[in-house]
């Protein structure tokens, strides 16, 4: 396919597809950034230095990906196991079922996360944190990224031709 060809596949697919979803008004008249935003507001941020020193030092916390399992799978954080957003909530409590222990939760750019970690609050969890930046900036900062190939460092997350 040609690139001017792709190029107006993937607009005419956003305008489709994305542009209403994001303008979505729901029966609360709130979108979706709005309930994203709400999301983020009641959520605790931790930052990718804290949680890097924290994984060097071996402390005890589990790092949640919450991003589709094809997305986990092309690269992810050192140590951080993947509860894919749809499944999160329904899971979560058979493998972690310690209520307080500190969870850390990330996306690629920390809306999903946000919305993950102010529903494990709702669900009863006291110590989730949403990690600033998420995966783009832990990629950006140089830090380790983990595949079934091993480890590897991000160089950049625009699309190559």
């Amino acid at each position: 396919m040609k690139t001017s060809h792709r190029v107006i596949f993937t607009v005419t697919l956003f305008i489709i597809f994305i542009l209403p979803i994001s303008n979505t008004t729901f029966a609360d008249g709130k979108t979706i950034p709005q309930i994203i935003k709400e999301a983020k507001s009641q959520t605790t941020e931790i930052s990718i230095e804290t949680v890097k020193n924290a994984i060097d030092t071996g402390i005890n916390m589990v790092l949640i990906d919450v991003r589709t399992s094809d997305e986990f799978k092309a690269g992810h954080l050192p140590k951080a196991v993947n509860f894919p957003r749809g499944t999160l909530e329904f899971t979560i409590g058979k493998h972690y079922p310690q209520k307080d222990m500190e969870i850390i939760v990330y996306c690629r750019t920390d809306a999903r996360a946000a919305l993950c970690a102010q529903s494990l609050s709702e669900i009863g969890y006291t110590n989730v944190k949403n990690l600033k930046g998420a995966f783009k900036a832990w990629g950006e900062a140089g830090y380790p990224i983990y595949n079934r190939h091993g480890e590897f460092k991000m160089i950049s997350f625009e699309k190559k031709e």
